[in-house]
């Protein structure tokens, strides 16, 4: 079952005895939707709602440990992934922005991660719904192939999430506030960051527009087209 923890106290040691070097994963879910007018993170997505396909996406890659960071109806969405083996992570501070979603996620990971066994961490969104456990698989090779310290996905002629970032970034990621996201570190490192294709990434959900457009589209199998690209 999900393990729920506040961003201000340590609430759980179950990944305390990791000893090798892993990559976790933080999936950003703690907004209030404004534009879709209703929670975007329970639409149906298939047969289930965005934020349990996000979750059980994170848990089909190879990251551990898996956290989630709820604020917003944060009472309505646990009940989507309580009965998985994720760790719940509330952001009373949500409405400050993405930046405060990232604090807390990384404060949780900090509270666990007593070893320092985690070298790196995702970022991930529940609103990006052909991000698969491949798409961030990839990512992780991409980190294991390169000297660099940032791993962006590229799409629609952009940089952004899901992005992984080495462990020399946590503190940065951690000092970020207001709206500003994994986007901004990503830019102010402009030379340590790794392209690695992924067309997907271009179709989010904030607008019952865009929810109507997915719905339209047959899905993705895993994100990715056949003219990516190298990872680069």
């Amino acid at each position: 079952m999900a393990s729920s923890t506040d961003h201000r106290i340590d609430a759980f040691d179950v990944h305390n005895e990791r000893s090798s070097p892993s990559t976790a994963i933080i999936i950003l879910a703690a907004g209030a939707s404004a534009r879709m007018g209703s929670p975007k993170q329970l639409l149906r997505y298939g047969d289930q709602t965005m934020l349990r396909h996000a979750a059980l996406v994170a848990l089909a890659s190879v990251c551990r440990p898996v956290f989630v960071v709820l604020g917003a109806y944060a009472e309505q969405l646990r009940s989507e992934i309580d009965d998985l083996p994720v760790h719940l992570v509330l952001n009373e501070q949500w409405a400050e922005g993405m930046g405060s979603s990232i604090r807390a996620g990384l404060t949780a990971l900090t509270t666990d991660d007593r070893q320092q066994a985690t070298e790196a961490l995702v970022l991930m969104l529940c609103d990006q719904p052909y991000v698969t456990a491949g798409v961030i698989d990839r990512l992780v090779t991409a980190y294991h192939s390169n000297d660099k310290g940032i791993m962006a996905s590229e799409y629609d002629g952009t940089l952004g999430v899901p992005a992984l970032f080495g462990r020399e970034s946590f503190a940065e990621l951690a000092a970020l506030s207001g709206a500003g996201g994994a986007k901004t570190v990503i830019a102010a490192h402009a030379s340590d960051v790794v392209r690695v294709p992924f067309p997907g990434g271009a179709t989010d959900v904030d607008t019952p527009d865009d929810y109507l457009r997915l719905q339209q589209r047959a899905p993705h199998e895993d994100g990715i087209s056949n003219e990516e690209g190298d990872v680069s």
